[in-house]
């Protein structure tokens, strides 16, 4: 079985405020365990790795030109 964190230690090692991880686990961005009905919330090893998986973006690649000036196309005489 996988290691369950409270709120508070979940929050701490994702690195975000305990309102943004209520926001995900809201929004359904993070599964959590709750045994009772208004009781304490968990949040599992996995759920964590999962939530961490689907937030990451890949960065995208350098562009080649180094300015914002346009290339000109027609022929200077």
């Amino acid at each position: 079985m996988d290691k369950m964190y409270t709120r508070k230690d979940a929050a701490n090692l994702l690195g975000i405020s305990l309102a943004t991880l209520d926001a995900a686990r809201i929004g359904g961005l993070i599964s959590y365990v709750q045994y009772v009905e208004n009781g304490c919330v968990f949040f599992t090893e996995t759920s964590l790795q999962e939530y961490i998986a689907r937030c990451t973006h890949r960065a995208k690649p350098m562009e080649v030109n180094a300015t914002y000036r346009k290339k000109r196309n027609g022929r200077r005489a």
